[in-house]
Formats: C-alpha cells, sequence, structure tokens
C-alpha cells in the first residue's frame, strides 16, 4: 500500500518514485489527511463586548477600498486596488504621501527581509515592486510581476526568511504558487521563476512563516469539498522551495471558515481565526507536527466574522479583526482584545472591544510595537489603534 502511495504521488508531481523515496525519509514530509481536533464548527454567536477606554484610535479616509497593510520604517503601505497607498507615520495618525497606480488589482501585501522591494498578491501571483521607487514616487516602480499558470484569486504574499522565495496564496485554485524571487531579480522575470504549487484545501487565503522560518502555516477556508470546517496546514519551507507539492507536514481541522494566522513571538503557539465560528483559536505548533489531533489549545469566543489577527504587546494580546462582513442583524463590526495567556489556560479571555470602521480585514503592527494599523475595507479607512495603551 505504501509504495503504491508513493507511486500515485510521484506520478502526480512528476518525480521518480525513488526522488520521494528518498525526499520523505529524509523530511517525514507526504500529503496528509486534515484530522479533526474538536474544532468548533459554524456559528453566529458573538461575544458579549464591553467597550474599552482609554484607547487612542483615529480613522483616516483613504481613496479606495483598502485591503492588506505593510509597515517599514516610519513609513506604511496600503493596498488600494489598482494603486498602493503610501503613508507617513510620523504622526500617531497615518498621513497620505502619494499613491503609485498599479497594472493590475493587488490584495495581500510583504516586504522583503533586505527592506528593498514590496510584493502585493494579484489573480495568478504577485507584482514586484522597488520599494524606494514607490516611496520617492517614480513613474514605474514595478520590476516585475510572478505568475503562476492556470493560477486564480491571490490573497496573501510572504517571502522566505532569506529571500529568496515568494510564496501566494490562490484562493481561486486551492493552492499556494512558490516563486524564486531570487532568480526573478537577478535574471529578469520569467515563466522559469515559477517552482510549482502546494495544494492544499479549498479556498486558501492566510499564510504566516514560523518565526525560526522552517515552516509556513496556512489557512483554507474548507477542507475540502465534502468539509463543513476549515483547515490549518503546516509546509516544510525547505521542501516547498524544491518539491513543493510534497511540502505539507501536517493539516487540521480549524474551525469553520478558516481564514488568517499568526504564530506566537516565541513560535510555540499558531493562532487562527475561524471566520464562520466567531472565535479565535490557538494551537500548539509541537503538536501540530507530533499529535495533531490534540494540537487545539485554545477557542476564544470574539465578535462576527473575525478576519485579520495580530499580536502585540510582545504577544500578550491578540487583536482580532470583527469583519461582520456578511451583516449579520444585530452584529456590528469592532476590534476584539484577547489576553493570549488567559486563553491558553482555559480562563476567561476576552478583554473587551475597540471601535473599528466598516469590514476591518488586515492588521500591521508599526515597527515602534505601539501602534496598529487596521485596514476598514468598506469604510475606506486606515485606522490607527495606540495598543500601548490597553489595559494589563
Amino acid at each position: 500500500m505504501a509504495r503504491l502511495w508513493r507511486t500515485r504521488i510521484a506520478a502526480q508531481v512528476g518525480l521518480p518514485v525513488g526522488v520521494l523515496l528518498v525526499t520523505t525519509m529524509l523530511t517525514g514530509c507526504l500529503p496528509t489527511p486534515v484530522i479533526a481536533d474538536g474544532s468548533p464548527g459554524c456559528s453566529t454567536a458573538q461575544a458579549a463586548q464591553s467597550q474599552l477606554s482609554g484607547v487612542q484610535t483615529a480613522l483616516v479616509s483613504v481613496n479606495g477600498s483598502p485591503f492588506d497593510v505593510a509597515t517599514a520604517g516610519d513609513l506604511s503601505f496600503v493596498s488600494l486596488g489598482s494603486s498602493i497607498g503610501v503613508f507617513s507615520d510620523t504622526s500617531f495618525a497615518p498621513s497620505l504621501v502619494r499613491t503609485a497606480e498599479l497594472p493590475e488589482s493587488v490584495a495581500g501585501e510583504a516586504i522583503t527581509p533586505d527592506g528593498r522591494f514590496l510584493l502585493a498578491a494579484t489573480n495568478s501571483g504577485a507584482l514586484v515592486l522597488n520599494l524606494w521607487a514607490l516611496v520617492l514616487g517614480l513613474s514605474n516602480p514595478v520590476v516585475g510581476s510572478l505568475s503562476a499558470p492556470g493560477g486564480g484569486g491571490g490573497i496573501e504574499a510572504t517571502v522566505s526568511p532569506d529571500g529568496h522565495f515568494a510564496f501566494v496564496s490562490l484562493e481561486s485554485t486551492s493552492d499556494i504558487a512558490v516563486f524564486n524571487l531570487q532568480a526573478a531579480l537577478t535574471n529578469g522575470f520569467s515563466a522559469s521563476d515559477f517552482v510549482g504549487t502546494i495544494p492544499l484545501g479549498e479556498a486558501p487565503v492566510g499564510m504566516a512563516l514560523a518565526p525560526d522560518g522552517q515552516h509556513l502555516y496556512a489557512t483554507s477556508e474548507t477542507a475540502g469539498p465534502a468539509a463543513s470546517q476549515g483547515s490549518l496546514s503546516v509546509i516544510d519551507v525547505a521542501l516547498a522551495e524544491t518539491f513543493p507539492q510534497v511540502s505539507v507536514r501536517s493539516a487540521v481541522t480549524a474551525g469553520c471558515g478558516a481564514v488568517r494566522v499568526v504564530p506566537s513571538n516565541d513560535g510555540s503557539v499558531v493562532w487562527v481565526t475561524a471566520r464562520g465560528s466567531d472565535q479565535l483559536l490557538g494551537f500548539s505548533a509541537a503538536k501540530l507536527l507530533a499529535d495533531p489531533s490534540s494540537a487545539l489549545v485554545a477557542q476564544v469566543e470574539v465578535g462576527e466574522a473575525p478576519v485579520g489577527v495580530a499580536l502585540v504587546d510582545s504577544g500578550a494580546f491578540a487583536v482580532v479583526a470583527n469583519s461582520n462582513r456578511f451583516s449579520v442583524p444585530g452584529a456590528t463590526a469592532s476590534l476584539s482584545v484577547v489576553d493570549t495567556a488567559a486563553a491558553l489556560a482555559g480562563n476567561p479571555a476576552l478583554k473587551g472591544q475597540l471601535v473599528s470602521g466598516a469590514f476591518p480585514r488586515q492588521l500591521a503592527l508599526e515597527p515602534n510595537g505601539q501602534t496598529l494599523l487596521v485596514t476598514n475595507f468598506d469604510s475606506g479607512q486606515l485606522e490607527a489603534v495606540n495598543v500601548s495603551q490597553i489595559p494589563r
């Protein structure tokens, strides 16, 4: 049976059986089934939340529907459909510096580790922009584009710790595209930059690298055609850069509509927003590999249809963007603040909520660690939150 399984996988990914066998013996990686772990089902039961007072916020109107925000130094970069807005963060409330028009619509963003380039997810891959050309307002900051053949629905982008490879979640084609970014920047952009795809559950959207860079975590809204829950997958980064088709090490159910993911600062816990469960879920990073069926270690009810999540105050709190994107009667959009230590101890963990605009979507912490930026997609706003004022 094992031999037949390896033969089928080898045929699927285009590798000799012997190469696949050696690879999997060395890495322990083979496509794995999604394992039920007691994650919650679908629900619109929002937690009762009190308003947190004394936390400064500012809502700045932008020209368009902001999807994502990435920060570098005292600047932030906001994807606005077919443009990128450059904002100065020298004051608490961000101020628009300039807007750069793009050849196509973009969504999620990532800045390369050397700070030279900004990647913005497109339908089938990503645009690569020269960051300083973008900042200085030069006529064409786009240096090239990465495209996966047949790919569609690009949502988020991320870059390997050494800056050599780029990953883009493709919601419409149920996979993550892998690109050799270093080769593209060195030799010029071409079709050969495409390495391959990582197969996942249906509608993969969120991605985040582990702090040590060895694993990539990815969410899928549903685990498969017959699944009612979403999934969280653990991907071996080194293998994804060479044989992406067999780089998934484990996958577990992660509530209804798993959409975003962020690991704790020490890498021990992986936090996931389950949009259709109205919950923030915590998974043990070690158990995701060693004992996936018991990896779920925390569940916190938040607001309606949570999407974005960010850790602040050195990971003491998780801020969750309750999007209410489907306009559930009686629900409102907001930002929930969760005490992560209390959540992991099984104690009441919801600190309260903060005001937001309509459909808060993505979040990014400024390098100062004190200001959290939020894209309010439906109300066309970039929001700043002084997270240093969240009461302990």
